[in-house]
């Protein structure tokens, strides 16, 4: 009985370590595509609006963030006044790290996809 009793307590550890090194699977996937996704955006920004590679850094940077909350309104469950901040501080973002033509050059492109 005391084996059967250890056998059953190892194998609900070994249950709950494999959820634990999925839920870590996704996680490192997720961050993956959220540096893809910054990455593309950033590139796409930079042949539209040429910017300069520290300006290009920081763009990178901004749009990491951005994916980063992003990606937590999926996992914990946001509203709509949370979506909207998180875009507003993006803009923001992007808008200090422009000079004024440049975004102009911005906000045309925006417009025009």
């Amino acid at each position: 009985m005391k084996k059967i009793f250890t056998l059953c307590l190892f194998v609900g550890a070994m249950l709950l370590g494999s959820q634990s090194i999925a839920a870590q699977n996704n996680t490192a996937q997720d961050l993956k595509e959220i540096n893809k996704v910054a990455a593309e955006k950033t590139e796409e920004l930079r042949l539209n609006v040429k910017f300069s590679n520290e300006q290009r850094d920081e763009i990178y940077s901004a749009f990491q963030k951005y994916g980063k909350v992003k990606a937590s309104f999926k996992v914990y469950p946001s509203t709509s006044e949370n979506l909207e901040r998180n875009e507003k501080e993006l803009q923001e973002k992007i808008k200090s790290i422009l000079d004024a033509e440049q975004y102009e050059r911005y906000l045309a492109y925006i417009k025009a996809n």
